[in-house]
């Protein structure tokens, strides 16, 4: 079976998911890249796919790192490197027969060079609404599993218990 890879280009999710670009407007884009990884982050562990986010350095010149968090890989590219181009690069490389690569960008361009390359391509809306969806699958799971494994307090005292134990063994006899 082949292992799933997504690489999602942040910025581009960022400015295309409503509640991510409101934070983008206010100018606090540590906020929206850090709730955009929450939120990935569930989304992978639940879907069971390994994930690469990559953001462009222009937004934070100099860094040019990748670490883990969240159970991601986050990458910054170097400050003359787009997502695209570093996005590009990786599909070649990890386009493999094990492999399942999929690249989430609205850039039409991208999702053409990408495709061409033999990965996926889904649009920054499609994974908004994969991500919505696998939240209220999250969300009914979490639900069920409560109800089934909550064990219940009892209305009535340990007297009260005791009298209807009795109660009942005088009706089975």
């Amino acid at each position: 079976m082949k292992k799933d890879l997504l690489f999602v280009d942040g910025y581009n999710m960022i400015g295309a998911w409503p509640h991510l670009a409101n934070l983008q407007r206010k100018n606090e884009m540590a906020a929206a890249r850090d709730t955009l990884l929450h939120e990935l982050s569930e989304f992978a562990k639940y879907e069971e796919i390994e994930i690469r986010i990559v953001f462009d350095a222009h937004f934070v010149p100099g860094i040019q790192k990748q670490y883990n968090r969240y159970n991601l890989t986050v990458i910054f590219t170097k400050e003359d490197e787009t997502a695209d181009s570093y996005i590009e690069k990786a599909v070649g490389d990890e386009n493999l027969h094990t492999t399942n690569v999929i690249v989430a960008t609205s850039d039409l361009a991208e999702q053409w060079l990408v495709f061409q390359r033999g990965a996926s391509r889904k649009s920054a809306r499609d994974l908004y609404k994969e991500m919505r969806h696998t939240k209220t699958k999250i969300r009914i799971d979490t639900r069920e599993y409560n109800v089934k494994h909550t064990r219940r307090n009892s209305a009535l005292s340990e007297e009260q218990e005791e009298q209807l134990r009795k109660y009942m063994e005088d009706l089975q006899k």
